[in-house]
């Protein structure tokens, strides 16, 4: 039931720009987990583990984690890859950015 939720949050389209930012990692990476994920703000967050979601690995072209990925409208808008080392470079406050100003390019 979880799988049906997420998959109908990743991909929902509505009449208003939704941002919806998904995590992808596997339980194996833990270590590399994005803590501050969650505390991303204006955006429906997700979390996908590969291992169990092997269909939206494939389906997004994920090769690499921790992954996350932004999309819009369903669409997806910006990637932010791991690093050989799986770990993500980008910072929380990098994220928010492009978030608040996808936000505010609607305005």
């Amino acid at each position: 039931m979880k799988y049906i939720l997420l998959t109908t949050l990743l991909f929902c389209k509505t009449s208003f720009a939704q941002i919806v930012v998904t995590h992808f990692n596997a339980d194996w990476n833990n270590a590399n987990n994005v803590e501050w994920f969650n505390k991303l703000n204006d955006c429906d967050l997700t979390n996908v583990d590969i291992v169990e979601q092997p269909k939206l690995q494939d389906k997004h072209k994920i090769v690499i984690v921790p992954t996350i990925v932004i999309f819009k409208d369903g669409e997806e808008i910006k990637r932010y890859q791991a690093d050989l080392s799986f770990k993500l470079l980008a910072t929380r406050k990098e994220i928010q950015e492009y978030i608040d100003e996808l936000i505010m390019s609607d305005f």
